[in-house]
């Protein structure tokens, strides 16, 4: 398409302003090819014609689409000039409040005069590990570009930073620093970025100086090269200068200061270290006051000093050389008021002892003489002789002068020396990145010899840039493998040819300075004769002999000849120099001693330092003469060699660059001036930078991304699957100029202007289906309308039309009534005639039908005799006919059969008479005679089944004849009874008679009772009446009353509830910012003890002496290979190769120790049953003699011990049998083979320990477990009956016979208590009988239980012989059969009560429901056992094919043997565990160090470890071992402290020792024996609680440690989530379709297209789900998983935000959409988890705030009120920052005006919150723990085998 053709009515363009620069303008008609004027109107609604250029005929520049204006990135404006460019920075710096803009690669800063908060802390967080196009700009996004590619690609990096003096370089500069200190921290402690940072301070004091363009303007140029190691955190740093303005020493102009320094030497002078350096105001000294304002607003020059001194300790500057600096500081400024009074035009004097001068001789340790002849005074020398001349007044100050500056070189140079060598670093250095802050092109009205350097450099630079540019496109377009062609671009290498090539002005100068007599007009005359008319870049004034112009990249520059030899030459008189180093000041004498060796002095050059290569260099020897030559090196030599060196540097490292605009020359804040920023554009480089990107392909896209904007473009039809190739077809139609765009790899580039185009199709597009919808939308609500008024006629109408057709109706009404009059009268008349004619008629209609119908009936009888006459007469002669047919046949036939016969007789006689006949006819006999024989036994068979059918109908009949007749003899039976019941029923009629007789006198007595009755409830309710009336009136005044009290009370309690809510609130935030300042104290101090640690970790191993051998690694680094263990043994051994390779014979006694094990079990467990029966003898005999009718109370639980005694004593000797049948099974397994052999897999006592680890033990535990059942069912019913016990208490009876005065009372008590006794005397016996038949039957019940329990074992020793499938068959049958018994026994037992019998079957359903519970759970425990069975027995397999010694017995053994000693709910155990205090190490180590929450871990108990540990702790408070409690508490500790430290960043094990530790931090709350945690306790739980030793400290230390895994917890939690929040909130588009892709620019965006790699919404809420489902798996308590969760979304809601505000491309309506749907997954995900009430959703209330702002509408003052109220969540800074960076996707949507932001803050101003921006990320609320009591028996509790705990044991 040509452009020309965009030149359309209604396109806006841009026309040359002298005010403005440009101005914005609207055609009125459409461009013609040949058109000389164009019909324009200008904004404000002037019409103007615009007159064409006719040589060029250039049209005026195209204005962007408003959707395009304000972009992040000036290469994605589709019309790149500059124009577009300077109003795009105009927008974004004035209606956005946005400082930063990018153009390609290049930041462009404006100086905004105004503090921002943008630079904090948060903000390089949040610009921390971020892509730079991803964010707004900014120079942090530069400074991470940086940081990432140092990393990433392995190369240095150098940030260019320039610009006009006050455009903001410094600042620039400084802020890079810092975010490189911030984010990379230091290598070591010596806090490297601490002193990085210090530098700025000390620099800028004695650097930088107040100008009329800027407060604290650079005046020298420097390079920081900021040093990195390997891990890529700062080392070091290094800093070179350049071109230090000395001139500012001496002289400054209006309303410009000197150096800081001077100004805070001045106002600190009152302080005591400075009295003697005799300083006073800065107005008094003469180099201080020339400006005329040494005052700076806001600026406090004595805090400055603070901070300055402050920074030269932190860099190692001590006080006594930072006393030095102030003294030569000082000697400076009195230097500046020394005097000189003329003698003669050609020689001055010193007045005798002048003040200033004595002053600085003594601060300077010189002679006042030397130093006051010298300074009048000059040694010249020629070839013969020396002698010395005095010199002139005006000399004489200038040699002062310039005696000034050099001293201030010489320190600004020793200065930059100590802060090198303070940022030095003894570590090696990896990579860098420079930065480099210098000076900006200028040009003022008068230009020396300082511009002419500064432009110099510039035009260097500028060079360097163009290049780097030039070569970043060109590596793009290889990239995408698309043509290019070489891009025109400006070359100033002219220009610096003419500065430095040779006889270029810089040769010429230093040429003039050698000369004896060299000025500078002669200096001018040659550059005239040189380069005029020779060069196009150099020219002359036209007024001016004495000045130059040279044509920079920038502009022109006219430079004055006055003072370019003297200021190149820098002279300063040698004796002056000697008087200084003559000294007796140290400090003055280090400043000039190495000026003799020096490469460049300050004499020669203007920062004292040379760029020299990082490489060291050794020194040659010095030839005479060298230093001489040295020293006259001139400033310009000097200066072209450091820029080449510079220039080296930066070609060697990957450049960014900062081009910082000065918006203004009077410091307004946010004021724009357009001329001044064009100026600035055009000289550092923006526009070049364009136009290189206009001339090529500025605009670029991706495949996805276009697609994507303009679908709408497409039809259905033309979408294919093939991204690229539907993008390729679209172009093809749209753009039929195939060189206006080219197709890329990845990307579609376009040359200026047509992505404009493309947007012109796209909004015509989508205004063509706006006004579609509009139609739509109208006509809908004109039909609406329509509908509305026709539902309203035809109301009306209804109405009118019902009234009518009422009238109608009624006059129907009146005329049908007069017709059915009528009718029935005219009815009437002609129903009468007709009922006569009728009549008549009927009577002539019989006679003549009778008639008619008796001639017919004989007619028809007539007709039927004839025909039965006929029939008869044919049928006879029919028959006639047929026997004559028929014998006619029958004779014919006979005739024939005759004939045939005779015939046949004839062959007959023929056949008789041969023999083969009488064969044939015997052969057909035999078979007859067979078929008949077969025939007869068929017969036969037939009549024995009809015989057998017979008998069988006969028993029938036989048995159907006995049933009846038993019918018959019931049925005489029920006559019999029918008989009887019909007397009983006479007799009950009889009696029925008279019952009815008795019901009447019983009426008759009742109606006379209900008359009665009624009289008195009459009575009754007239008095109730009267009672009621006088109630009424007491409970109106009662309610009156109430109501008065009430009303006081209520308001009483309302101004209390006020209060104390109000207080309550208080208490909490006091009590919320204690707790967070307690819990970050308490990070602070974790953080120190970690590096506490490491440092002595590193001391030890620097300490600690390597031996030669092998070391052993400690066991907490050992690495579990299995996750499964099944001994103890295994894991004490720490090599298994080494284990495996023993000798077969040491192997033995591992098998002997299993059989003594066991047998020391057995004894144990008679021990135990032994101790156990003395005890019960003991109490039985106690119960006895207790039993006496005297006791006034009976135990009554003693019963119940006596039964649970016994129990025990049972199931300790079924114990003992089934451990005596194992034992001696295990005998026999070893005894059969004597061999190693015997206990490998297959072996005999193998198979015996796996079948009693398959059926035996399983099948033991079930039995053991129902029989204890059934015994404490039985026990608690025994408890549960227990006499009433109703005697009085006796203390009780004693008080009232105290009472009792009276005798009689208390004859009468006396009376009363004696038949008291008496009866419960008789109570108690029949009690006792009852109680004693039912401990018989339980004794009974017992002993046959014991006896099934032998049958059981007996059964189980018989199982065990048999093959495992009879075996399992055997067990089923015999569980059937006892079944079986047990279900009649108790049939008949409850035969004769059905409701104990069907609760006994209720109670047998439930226990065979629990049964098969437990049953599932045991298959799946044997299942798992066996799964690790088949993996150890592989193991072994394999080891026994790798080795061909035998395996150790013990080895495999332990493994299936262990589970033999399965855990047993044991009734005694006291809950507490009992280890070794040499087993501590031990259990730490299993327990803690080597647990793993994955494997072992997740298939324990919730918080086991923590059970353990307690009930450990339990037992060392029960022996009273005070040391032994300390020591596993600190154990535990550090070693929780370890795990974490190793493995920390690992979620799932941080969760889990959180979820530990509050358990045991529970546990020690719940038994500690306070009142306050022991009321949720069981009985038995309360007797478990410590009884020795307090615990609150230890408590306290578990608190604190909880509180620092939770802060850690958090720390890996936001680790996870970071990379997953900004990508899967803002970034993915959740709904399709609903954001628009804006055209990028070359910062290149993620796109909301999500890539397989990047993260959605989906994967945070996976993630969510992974953290909830660990900590609900790992049993943490569920306060503390809410505390979690909220802490989470307050990270995912508060890193939103803070990308929302510092992304432009995001704060859309449509975006505000995405972040409301994905916050509503969010709420969605926490009512799926219950988590509604954690208070999560509330933390994400900035978030919602800030889309719906996004969404709602803002143009009115009604809008703003509702933005006010609405948005109570978000400060005000992020209102406005929303409001500033609201940016329409499309053209539909307008921008936010300024004053509509204006008024939001008016509205705003009275709040009271943060100033900050962001919200604090790294915020951490404040966790409690509330207390969550277990209700957990620690009696109950097992050790899992996998723990390998064995050395630990139940107690």
């Amino acid at each position: 398409m040509a452009v020309s053709e965009l030149y359309t009515k209604y396109a806006r363009v841009w026309i040359p302003d002298p005010e403005e620069v440009w101005k914005s303008a609207e055609l009125l008609k459409d461009y013609k090819q040949g058109d000389k004027v164009i019909q324009l109107r200008l904004e404000e609604g002037k019409e103007l014609e615009y007159c064409l250029d006719p040589k060029t005929k250039e049209l005026p520049p195209l204005r962007n689409p408003d959707i395009l204006v304000g972009e992040n990135d000036l290469t994605a404006l589709s019309y790149l000039h500059e124009p577009a460019v300077l109003h795009n920075l105009k927008v974004r710096f004035i209606d956005s409040k946005l400082i930063y803009t990018y153009c390609g690669i290049v930041l462009v800063a404006i100086n905004p005069y105004e503090q921002l908060p943008i630079y904090g802390e948060d903000i390089i967080n949040a610009y921390s590990g971020q892509n730079m196009g991803d964010m707004d700009p900014h120079i942090f996004a530069v400074a991470e570009e940086a940081y990432k590619q140092m990393a990433r690609d392995e190369r240095n990096q150098s940030i260019i930073v320039s610009g006009e003096s006050g455009a903001g370089k410094t600042v620039s500069a400084k802020y890079a620093m810092r975010y490189f200190a911030t984010v990379s921290g230091s290598a070591s402690e010596a806090n490297v970025e601490e002193k990085v940072l210090a530098s700025n301070p000390i620099m800028e004091s004695i650097g930088n100086a107040k100008t009329t363009r800027n407060d604290n303007s650079s005046r020298f140029g420097k390079y920081i090269e900021i040093g990195f190691d390997k891990r890529y955190r700062i080392i070091g740093a290094n800093m070179r200068t350049y071109l230090l303005e000395k001139s500012r020493v001496v002289f400054q102009a209006e309303e410009e200061r000197n150096y800081h320094i001077f100004y805070q030497l001045c106002a600190s002078a009152a302080l005591p270290e400075f009295k003697t350096l005799r300083l006073g105001n800065a107005n008094y000294f003469h180099y201080t006051k020339q400006g005329g304002s040494p005052v700076i607003d806001g600026i406090d020059d004595a805090k400055e000093m603070v901070h300055t001194r402050q920074a030269c300790t932190l860099l190692g500057i001590n006080d006594l050389y930072q006393m030095g600096i102030f003294r030569i500081l000082a000697g400076i400024l009195h230097l500046g008021n020394v005097g000189f009074t003329s003698r003669d035009a050609d020689s001055c004097t010193i007045p005798q002892k002048h003040e200033p001068l004595t002053i600085f001789c003594d601060l300077m340790g010189v002679e006042y003489q030397e130093m006051s002849h010298w300074l009048c005074h000059r040694k010249l020398a020629t070839a013969s002789e020396t002698y010395i001349k005095p010199i002139s007044k005006l000399q004489a100050i200038n040699a002062r002068d310039a005696l000034a500056k050099h001293i201030y070189a010489k320190l600004f140079n020793w200065i930059v020396d100590h802060v090198n060598k303070a940022l030095h670093s003894t570590i090696k250095q990896h990579s860098f990145i420079g930065v480099l802050d210098i000076y900006g092109f200028e040009t003022f009205e008068i230009n020396s010899f300082e511009q002419f350097c500064i432009n110099y450099a510039n035009e260097k630079l500028q060079q360097q840039f163009n290049m780097h540019v030039f070569k970043l496109e060109q590596e793009e377009y290889m990239k995408e493998q698309i043509p290019w062609t070489l891009i025109d671009f400006y070359d100033n290498q002219p220009c610096i040819n003419l500065i430095e090539a040779k006889l270029g002005i810089l040769d010429l100068l230093d040429e003039e300075c050698k000369m004896p007599k060299g000025s500078d007009d002669s200096w001018a005359q040659k550059l005239y004769n040189t380069h005029l008319k020779k060069c196009a870049l150099f020219e002359k004034p036209r007024m001016s002999n004495k000045a130059f112009i040279i044509q920079h990249f920038a502009d022109k520059v006219e430079y004055q000849c006055e003072g370019f030899l003297e200021k190149n030459k820098d002279t300063v008189y040698e004796e002056q120099i000697k008087v200084l180093k003559s000294s007796k000041f140290k400090m003055l004498l280090e400043l000039f001693q190495d000026e003799e060796k020096a490469l460049s002095p300050t004499s020669a050059t203007p920062s004292g330092r040379t760029l020299l290569s990082r490489t060291a260099v050794k020194p040659a020897k010095a030839k005479p003469g060298q230093a001489s030559k040295e020293h006259k090196k001139t400033v310009g030599h000097q200066f072209r060699n450091s820029l080449h060196l510079l220039m080296e540097t930066l070609n060697a490292t990957t450049p960014h660059y900062v081009r910082c605009i000065k918006p203004n020359d009077f410091k307004f804040p946010f004021t724009f001036d357009e001329k001044r920023a064009v100026q600035q554009l055009r000289a550092c480089g923006v526009l070049e930078t364009i136009r290189i990107s206009a001339a090529g392909f500025p605009s670029r896209w991706t495949y996805q991304e276009f697609f994507s904007r303009y679908r709408v473009l497409m039809k259905q039809k033309d979408v294919l699957s093939d991204r690229k190739q539907t993008c390729k077809n679209l172009l093809e139609n749209l753009i039929l100029n195939k060189d206006k765009y080219q197709f890329g790899k990845t990307k579609i580039f376009f040359r200026a202007g047509q992505v404009a185009y493309l947007e012109k199709i796209r909004a015509d597009k989508l205004r063509v289906a706006c006004i579609r919808i509009q139609k739509t939308i109208r006509g809908w609500l004109m039909r609406k309308k329509y509908l509305r008024m026709r539902k309203a006629a035809i109301t009306i109408q209804r109405y009118v039309r019902g009234y009518q057709a009422r009238c109608y109706a009624k006059f129907l009404r009146r005329t049908r009534a007069a017709i059915i009059i009528q009718k029935f009268q005219r009815m009437y008349v002609v129903r009468k005639r007709y009922h006569l004619m009728r009549a008549a008629t009927i009577v002539l209609q019989s006679l003549l039908r009778g008639y008619i119908a008796r001639n017919k009936y004989q007619q028809m009888l007539r007709e039927h005799k004839a025909i039965i006459i006929q029939k008869h007469v044919r049928g006879w002669l029919a028959r006639v006919c047929y026997h004559r047919s028929l014998k006619a046949i029958v004779y014919l036939q006979c005739c024939y059969r005759r004939m045939m016969a005779k015939r046949e007789l004839k062959k007959l006689k023929i056949e008789a008479r041969s023999v083969e006949r009488y064969k044939k006819l015997n052969i057909g006999m035999e078979n007859k005679i067979m078929q008949l024989q077969r025939k007869v036994d068929e017969q036969n068979k037939d009549y024995k089944s009809l015989l057998e059918k017979l008998t069988n109908l006969e028993t029938t009949y036989s048995t159907e004849t006995e049933k009846l007749r038993s019918d018959v003899e019931r049925l005489r039976i029920s006559e019999e009874e029918a008989k009887n019941a019909t007397n009983r029923v006479n007799t009950l009629q009889e009696e029925i008679t008279r019952l009815r007789k008795e019901l009447h006198q019983t009426q008759s007595e009742k109606k006379t009772i209900e008359e009665w009755a009624d009289k008195y409830k009459q009575e009754t309710e007239q008095l109730v009446s009267e009672l009621k009336e006088q109630n009424t009136l007491l409970k109106k005044e009662k309610e009156e009353l109430n109501r008065r009290i009430h009303d006081q009370a209520k308001e009483m309690t309302e101004t209390m509830e006020k209060k104390l809510v109000e207080e309550t609130k208080q208490l909490e935030l006091d009590l919320n910012d204690e707790r967070l300042r307690y819990q970050n104290l308490l990070n602070e101090f974790s953080r120190l003890e970690e590096r506490y640690e490491d440092l002595k970790d590193e001391v030890n191993l620097m300490v600690s002496i390597p031996k030669p051998g092998h070391k052993r690694t400690d066991s907490t680094h050992s690495s579990n290979e299995s996750e499964y263990t099944f001994s103890s043994e295994i894991t004490e051994t720490e090599d298994l190769p080494l284990r495996m390779e023993e000798p077969s014979e040491k192997k033995a006694p591992l098998d002997m120790s299993l059989f003594l094990k066991l047998q020391k079990r057995v004894t144990e467990l008679e021990q135990e049953k032994q101790s156990l029966q003395d005890e019960l003898d003991r109490k039985e005999e106690q119960a006895l003699r207790t039993k006496t009718r005297e006791e006034e109370e009976r135990p009554p639980m003693r019963g119940a011990e006596l039964e649970y005694e016994s129990l025990k004593r049972q199931e300790l000797e079924s114990e003992n049998k089934k451990l005596k049948n194992e034992l001696n099974e295990l005998q026999k397994a070893l005894l059969e083979k004597s061999s190693p052999e015997v206990t490998a897999p297959g072996a005999p006592a193998y198979r015996v320990l796996l079948e009693q680890l398959t059926s035996v033990s399983e099948e033991l535990e079930v039995r053991k477990e129902e029989v204890l059942i059934l015994r404490s069912q039985l026990v608690s019913q025994k408890e549960a009956i227990q006499p009433k016990n109703t005697m009085t208490d006796s203390t009780i009876l004693l008080e009232d016979v105290q009472k009792m005065k009276d005798k009689g009372e208390i004859a009468q008590a006396y009376i009363g208590l004696k038949e008291t006794n008496r009866l419960l005397e008789s109570q108690l016996q029949s009690q006792k009988k009852s109680h004693d038949n039912e401990l018989e039957a339980l004794r009974g019940e017992i002993q046959s239980l014991k006896e099934e329990n032998n049958r059981q074992q007996q059964l189980l020793a018989q199982n065990l012989q048999l093959p495992p499938e009879a075996r399992i068959e055997a067990s089923l049958q015999h569980e059937i059969t006892r079944l079986t018994n047990e279900n009649l026994f108790y049939e008949e037992l409850y035969a004769d009560d059905p409701m104990k019998y069907q609760s006994y079957r209720i109670s047998l359903y439930k226990r065979m429901i629990d049964l098969m519970e437990q049953l599932e759970k045991q298959d799946k425990t044997v299942r798992k056992l066996k799964k690790q069975l088949k993996v150890f027995a592989k193991k072994i397999g394999e080891l026994e094919v790798g080795q061909m010694e035998n395996i150790s017995p013990g080895q495999i053994i332990d493994e299936p043997i262990r589970p033999v000693n399965i855990p047993r709910k044991e009734k005694d155990f006291q809950g507490m565990l009992e280890y070794k205090k040499d087993d501590e190490p031990k259990l730490v180590k299993y327990l803690i160090l080597d647990l793993k929450p994955r494997g072992v871990a997740v298939n324990l108990i919730p918080g086991l470890p923590a059970y353990i540990l307690f009930m450990c702790v339990r037992h060392a408070d029960y022996l009273n071992d005070d040391q032994k409690v300390r020591s596993l508490l600190t154990s535990t500790i550090n070693g929780i402290k370890k795990v974490l430290k190793k493995r920390g960043d690992d979620f799932e094990t941080v969760s889990f020792w959180l979820s530990n530790t509050c358990r045991f931090l529970h546990c020690l709350k719940q038994y500690s024996g306070e009142e306050g945690f022991m009321k949720h306790n069981t009985p038995r739980q309360n007797e478990h609680c410590l009884t020795n030793f307090d615990l609150a400290e230890y408590r306290q230390v578990l608190s604190d440690l909880a509180i620092q895994i939770y802060q850690q917890l958090i720390r890996v939690l936001e680790n996870i989530l970071q990379p997953m929040i900004v990508s899967g909130m803002l970034e993915h588009e959740t709904i399709q379709g609903v954001s628009g892709v804006k055209p990028p620019g070359l910062r290149k965006r993620t796109s909301s297209i999500a890539d397989e790699g990047t993260y959605t919404l989906d994967s945070i809420i996976r993630q969510l789900n992974t953290f909830h489902f660990v900590m609900c798996q790992h049993g943490m308590d569920p306060e503390l998983i809410k505390q979690v969760i909220k802490q989470t979304f307050y990270i995912t809601g508060a890193v939103t935000l803070n990308n929302l505000l510092l992304r432009k491309d995001m704060c859309s309506w449509s975006k505000g959409m995405q972040i409301r749907y994905n916050v509503s997954q969010l709420e969605e995900w926490l009512r799926d988890k219950n988590l509604m009430n954690s208070g999560a959703k509330e933390t994400l209330e900035p978030l919602i705030q800030a889309a719906q702002l996004l969404q709602v509408k803002k143009k009115t003052d009604e809008d703003a009120e509702a933005i006010c109220s609405m948005c109570n969540a978000l400060t005000t800074a992020q209102i406005v920052k929303v409001l500033n960076l609201y940016t329409p996707v499309n053209e539909f949507e307008e921008r936010v005006s300024i004053s509509f932001i204006r008024t939001i803050q008016m509205r705003l101003r009275d709040r009271k919150d943060s100033p900050q921006l962001l919200m604090d990320a790294k915020h951490i609320f404040p966790v409690t723990f509330p207390f969550n009591p277990s209700s957990l028996a620690l009696e109950t509790i097992q050790i899992p085998a996998s723990l390998g705990l064995a050395f630990i044991s139940r107690v």
